[in-house]
């Protein structure tokens, strides 16, 4: 016989994480208890007291109260207890530690999510997707007599996005409504019409049409993804609103299937019963499928929750198989969930050691796995331990969401980049953060878009002064702690004349208005991915002056370098991991001092978002190392130049759509792609005075040093400033994107992709062809080639004659650009070594 002792201890002492729950009602709700023991409804309810789990839940909850051993007795005993009382004697016989509740679920008085920290403190939330999109059709749409798709979508992500960071999940109960066959590419007329549908019912609103339904799902799947949220999905059993042959999560595999949402976690809930094998099965081969097994637990007979948690466990990794409790109303349902996962999982466990599955050691493992840690990674819940805790008391240990700073936190800083791309920011007191700014924003100065990068006054021409003010609204999806100072929050900021207004000069506007152009008119999204260099710069004494220095004199991807500067580069790599920035890449670069990071691909407004935090990043991590990291494009003219060169694809329905879709195109690249490239390259000289827009910019791209200084393309051709590329993964013969390296570390990153982007839609209006692309050093046929502007004032003149960018950009905002850059011109042409200067600014 094995000696199951230290596993049955395990069990008895483990952490219990409540992944999904649902709120507690007051004691004189009109929710029957009967729905404690039964999804059962109405008539039907009758017949739940003969079921099996009816009857021994109902001994177990006699037991724990000590009454009457019939459901009167208890309903007696809950009376004259009181709510508060019966919920403490729930909770403190279930041990759970923590629970995550989806305050969704229409409860007759049901308590709010803070109410229930009165029992068990660490409480969170999940947001149910469908009740979110209903509260909204419910309100009056302010501006036109009914809601139409673009204005409910802007609402509906909005807040999506301004809660993510004081969520744990999403929830889609799409089951409910039309089932799990989700269609991920609803065309944008069947959306409408359901709106529509939905609205002519009335209020309350209710949706039920499948068209919008599964349109808000991958809306919502979209911002699951942006914001590393986990999606739970009501699968399997429930109540008799749900058409049980399309509760089979089978029918989620186009959803799995997706590239788009291949990163996006989702969660089936309660054990997909009576489908528990398929759910196994889909964990097994979905890296992003993960298993809750709430509600089967207790809701089923001892012999039907062992042999569903036996069914999960044959192919899934028990590594994505969670513990929840599915409680609702009543508290007793929370105690019942905790009691017999305990029971149910400890037999199950028991047998597959006895049958050879696992050992003592991994069944050990797996119990703390399943009751607490897996949901701890999943959910990104910060949990100290029992033992770690005063008086080894449960119910002190505090729950944080480890991304979200705690209400101590002093001061936000909101970020802005001005069109000279110089990184600034406002800080407010936490408090007014909330109470004021996240919807009133901060005043600024309207000359504060017409700074320059040697000076803090407005370039003369730019039309914009110190007379005037806007509102620097934040962006709350882009609201993270600051790596380097837990105690702060920053979040990038969006400009308006007043809150609902867009100014004309907000570059993060200005990237949305043309990505909406290409979407509108393509179906079209742009991805982009960065790779940023930067020096190192150390302080030396130079001729009896402090000075900044190289870091080291290190070659290309010296090794030696690398090990050097580890600490610093560990630091950076920590902090935009916790910022959700994919780094790729990091290696020493050719210059002296010189590194590069290579971020992973996104949507490009995140894109160019992440490169403004992942400079800020640098530069502090930097600093806090006693060092100094600067972008500026060339730091010693004798040595190579730093760029920010930014790798573009096009991307339909999940798809890469840049890449031809067969071996049968040219160049691997499709019509598409080709119309797309071939903009850009037309339009590269104008496209310089936002992307290279200091004269210091200019130093760097010279022949023979990898930045392209001719117009032309080619393939994996790294002399040509459109280089298109096959990265490892990618099938011979085809490319996945094209870099663009005439981008530098002065430029506004929105700014610079929104002139790719509108290059790009001209490319495609006017159905432009590429040139042959050139396979050799572009140098050697200087003669036939047209150099690309060689100062500032080329580049300015190209964009002063090119109509086509400023139609899509706004004219006031390029005529504000064309004035910063000629003061810039002007200025340096008279300061020759006002350059060095730049490594404060950038």
């Amino acid at each position: 016989m094995m000696d199951f002792t230290v596993l049955k201890k395990a069990v008895d002492e483990a952490v219990l994480v409540d992944a999904h729950a649902h709120n507690l009602v007051a004691a004189d709700s009109t929710v029957p208890f009967i729905r404690c023991f039964s999804e059962a409804h109405g008539d039907a309810s009758a017949f739940a007291p003969h079921s099996l789990s009816f009857k021994r839940s109902l001994r177990d909850i006699v037991e724990l109260y000590d009454c009457k051993p019939s459901l009167l007795g208890v309903e007696d005993y809950r009376k004259s207890s009181g709510l508060d009382s019966i919920c403490s004697t729930c909770f403190k016989a279930a041990r759970i530690s923590a629970i995550l509740i989806d305050d969704g679920l229409e409860l007759d008085k049901k308590h709010n999510i803070d109410w229930h920290k009165k029992f068990v403190p660490n409480v969170g939330r999940i947001l149910r997707i469908e009740r979110l999109a209903e509260n909204i059709l419910d309100e009056e749409f302010q501006g036109e007599s009914s809601w139409t798709l673009d204005a409910f979508t802007e609402t509906f992500i909005q807040k999506l996005k301004s809660l993510a960071h004081d969520i744990y999940g999403l929830k889609s109960i799409a089951v409910y409504r039309s089932g799990l066959r989700i269609n991920v590419n609803v065309s944008r007329k069947d959306a409408e019409d359901g709106l529509v549908d939905v609205l002519q019912g009335g209020k309350p609103v209710r949706i039920v049409n499948k068209s919008l339904i599964d349109y808000m799902f991958v809306r919502s799947l979209e911002v699951a993804q942006q914001f590393n949220l986990p999606m739970q999905i009501h699968t399997g059993f429930g109540d008799k609103d749900l058409d049980l042959q399309l509760a089979n999560p089978l029918h989620l595999r186009s959803v799995l299937e997706d590239k788009r949402f291949s990163k996006c976690c989702l969660v089936l809930l309660h054990a997909s019963y009576p489908f528990s094998k398929e759910a196994s099965f889909l964990a097994s081969v979905y890296p992003q499928v993960y298993l809750d097994f709430g509600l089967t637990i207790p809701k089923l007979s001892v012999h039907g929750m062992i042999s569903a948690l036996k069914e999960l466990l044959e192919l899934a990794p028990i590594k994505k198989v969670m513990f929840s409790t599915d409680g609702s109303a009543f508290p007793e349902t929370f105690y019942l969930g905790a009691k017999k996962s305990r029971d149910v999982v400890l037999s199950v466990l028991q047998d597959a050691c006895i049958d050879g599955d696992l050992s003592i050691s991994e069944a050990v493992e797996a119990v703390n796995d399943m009751f607490s840690q897996n949901a701890m990674k999943l959910y990104k819940i910060n949990l100290m331990t029992e033992s770690s805790m005063p008086n080894n008391s449960t119910f002190s240990i505090p729950l944080m969401k480890t991304n979200v700073v705690q209400e101590d936190a002093k001061l936000v800083r909101i970020i802005w980049v001005d069109a000279s791309g110089q990184r600034r920011c406002r800080a407010v007191p936490f408090k007014r953060f909330n109470d004021v700014v996240t919807k009133n924003g901060v005043g600024l100065a309207c000359a504060a878009m017409a700074m320059c990068s040697y000076a803090d006054c407005p370039a003369d021409g730019s039309n914009l002064t110190g007379v005037g003010e806007i509102r620097l609204l934040p962006d709350l999806s882009t609201k993270w702690t600051v790596p380097w100072n837990k105690q702060e929050e920053m979040v990038l900021g969006d400009m308006y004349l007043r809150p609902g207004e867009a100014w004309e000069y907000c570059p993060r506007e200005a990237l949305r208005r043309v990505c909406r152009i290409l979407k509108d008119e393509f179906d079209l999204v742009m991805n982009a991915g960065f790779e940023t260099e930067f020096f190192l710069l150390k302080k030396a004494v130079r001729d009896g002056k402090e000075d900044w220095v190289p870091f080291d004199s290190a070659p290309y991807c010296s090794s030696s370098s690398f090990d050097a500067a580890s600490p610093f580069l560990h630091d950076v790599v920590a902090s935009l991991n916790s910022l959700n920035i994919t780094v790729e890449q990091v290696h020493a670069e050719a210059g002296k001092g010189q590194f590069e990071f290579a971020l992973g691909h996104t949507v490009c407004l995140n894109a160019a978002d992440n490169l403004v935090y992942t400079r800020e990043v640098i530069r502090a991590t930097a600093r806090k190392h006693g060092l100094l990291a600067t972008f500026m494009p060339k730091y010693a003219l004798d040595d190579i130049g730093s760029g920010s060169h930014v790798h573009v694809s096009l991307w339909k329905n999940g798809e890469n759509v840049f890449m031809a879709s067969d071996g049968s195109s040219e160049h691997g690249i499709s019509a598409i792609g080709e119309k797309f490239m071939a903009g850009v390259l037309h339009h590269i000289s104008a496209i310089l005075a936002f992307t290279a827009p200091v004269p210091n910019s200019y130093d760097r791209i010279q022949p023979n040093t990898w930045s392209g200084a001719y117009q032309c393309w080619g393939k994996e051709n790294r002399e040509s400033p459109l280089r298109t590329a096959c990265p490892p993964g990618i099938s011979d013969g085809l490319v996945s994107n094209f870099e663009i390296k005439a981008f530098d570390g002065c430029a506004n990153p929105h700014l610079g992709v929104a002139a790719i982007v509108s290059a790009g839609i001209d490319g495609l209006r006017n159905n432009l062809q590429l040139p042959e692309p050139v396979d050799t050093n572009p140098d050697s046929l200087s003669s036939k080639l047209q150099r690309l502007p060689q100062s500032l004032s080329e580049s300015l003149e190209a964009l002063e004659k090119n109509n086509i960018l400023t139609d899509f950009i706004g004219e006031k905002l390029v005529v504000a650009i064309k004035a910063i850059r000629k003061a810039e011109v002007e200025y340096y042409s008279k300061h020759q070594d006002a350059y060095k200067e730049l490594i404060h600014r950038y």
